[in-house]
């Protein structure tokens, strides 16, 4: 164990942190992050339509929905190229290099043109166009930081604002070029050809394994101090198409299918029980602690704690870099998608089919609210015993611990 834990805080951990720190990395989390008010502004719309179904004389608020969320990938796009050029600092492109993205992810899209119209799926500029948006900012990014390489210009005697013209104008022009030789003269679909090259990952994604590792790979990552964001721009991808198609499906009059959506993840709160790895449990008995250093941190982070808010007590007890409290945080995110599955699969409980990505709703409040479903609290019962079961043995051990640190210091 102590060699194995010496791996993960001296090799494999510090790995991690300059794998996040690469500009493309940290550029697709930064975007993510960003992206959150227009999700939060459709979810909101969402969740008024809860109410709107028992209260139909309610105004319909859809539009503010389908021009915020509904324009997901369209905003990723210029996000993404937007990010890249400030983590590559190229600060002068930033808006430059954004605007430019939205230009060629217009093209990308693949609209048709009759009699002066343009011709477009609405659906490409949402949530199944994520990661077009993302694929369109990074080819972007890309050609204008190969721009910066040529150093045009270097010893020019021009104006300074007859220089910066030229270097916001050449770079858009390779860019839109680019584009437009790859969809109108090659003809090529970038939507649907990138959809077709991403459905095995999303498929993979909509099974048990893929369920699993969608919890489990943040657990690991937040157990080592990485942030959980490193991973969204894996995950919601398979998360926006997951909830779209449940959407649409339930539009037309179906059964939702997708369990593996941001909803059953985090908005229900229970993978995700008092935040990443069920924590919650770990917490509550932390109240009754008999070392007082953990009773004391565990009424400091209760209050997060319920809203799904475990930073604090993650680096407050510690759980990062911490072996016996470490493998349980694991444990929960390979158990709880399974149980959540076994619920949803068997129909003992409704899979989420609106899109509400608010992940800081106590549970069972919130498990109930999005799946529509008071049968969500008995399986909110369950897992929380079994996370309380995981999380007892390896407490306690090192609440011993703890307790024997203090007599040692009091002493």
């Amino acid at each position: 164990m102590k060699a194995f834990m010496s791996w993960l805080s001296d090799s494999f951990a510090p790995a991690m942190q300059n794998f996040t720190k690469r500009p493309w990395v940290a550029a697709i989390s930064g975007s993510m992050q960003k992206n959150i008010p227009f999700i939060l502004a459709g979810s909101l719309i969402f969740f008024y339509n809860v109410f709107r179904a028992y209260l139909p004389f309610l105004p319909n608020l859809g539009r503010i929905a389908e021009y915020s969320f509904g324009m997901l990938g369209l905003i990723t796009a210029f996000m993404i190229a937007n990010q890249m050029m400030e983590k590559l600092h190229h600060f002068r492109y930033t808006l430059i290099a954004g605007l430019t993205s939205i230009c060629v992810y217009m093209m990308f899209i693949k609209p048709e043109f009759a009699d002066g119209n343009m011709i477009v799926s609405f659906e490409r500029f949402g949530p199944a166009g994520i990661l077009l948006g993302i694929v369109t900012g990074l080819f972007v990014s890309y050609l204008f930081h190969l721009y910066t390489k040529i150093g045009l210009l270097k010893e020019s005697s021009l104006p300074d604002f007859v220089v910066g013209w030229i270097h916001a104008i050449i770079p858009i022009l390779i860019s839109i070029g680019a584009g437009t030789l790859l969809v109108f003269t090659f003809e090529v679909d970038v939507f649907s050809r990138l959809l077709s090259l991403f459905s095995p990952i999303a498929a993979f994604g909509q099974t048990l394994p893929g369920f699993i590792l969608m919890a489990l790979i943040p657990a690991i990552a937040m157990s080592m101090g990485i942030s959980v964001w490193t991973f969204t721009g894996l995950q919601m991808p398979i998360f926006m198409l997951g909830i779209s198609t449940n959407m649409t499906l339930v539009a037309a009059g179906q059964s939702p299918t997708n369990i593996v959506t941001y909803e059953t993840m985090y908005t229900a709160a229970l993978i995700t029980m008092g935040g990443t790895g069920a924590t919650l449990a770990l917490n509550l008995l932390m109240l009754f602690s008999k070392s007082r250093e953990l009773k004391a941190t565990g009424y400091i982070c209760i209050g997060p704690s319920f809203f799904n808010i475990n930073e604090p007590l993650v680096f407050g007890t510690p759980i990062v870099l911490n072996p016996l409290l470490m493998l349980p945080m694991w444990i929960n995110a390979i158990t709880s998608p399974i149980i959540v599955w076994v619920f949803m699969r068997s129909d003992w409980l409704n899979i989420p089919a609106k899109m509400i990505q608010v992940g800081q709703i106590p549970a069972p409040f919130s498990s109930v609210m999005i799946t529509e479903d008071w049968r969500a609290i008995i399986c909110y019962i369950v897992l929380m015993a079994v996370f309380l079961i995981t999380w007892y043995p390896f407490f306690k051990v090192y609440e011993k611990k703890r307790i024997e640190e203090e007599s040692t210091n009091a002493a």
